[in-house]
């Protein structure tokens, strides 16, 4: 998927949802958290990136709802 975005987006690396944060709440819970690609990708404007976007967010999504 990255590469199908750098493909359409030459600079769009810096806005990729790399970066994912795991950690403990205050009463004992984990929680996972994940840029949402469709809000970050979309600040580029190039449409070619909607579909990209979507399936990063239903990956992202779909590993977070399976932990």
């Amino acid at each position: 998927m990255a590469h199908k975005a750098l493909t359409a987006e030459d600079k769009i690396g810096v806005m990729l949802p790399c970066n994912v944060i795991i950690q403990e709440t205050s009463d004992g819970k984990i929680e996972v958290a994940a840029v949402d690609p469709v809000a970050s990708m979309s600040a580029v404007g190039n449409p070619d990136l909607g579909d990209i976007a979507e399936g990063v967010r239903a990956q992202l999504k779909h590993v977070i709802v399976t932990l």
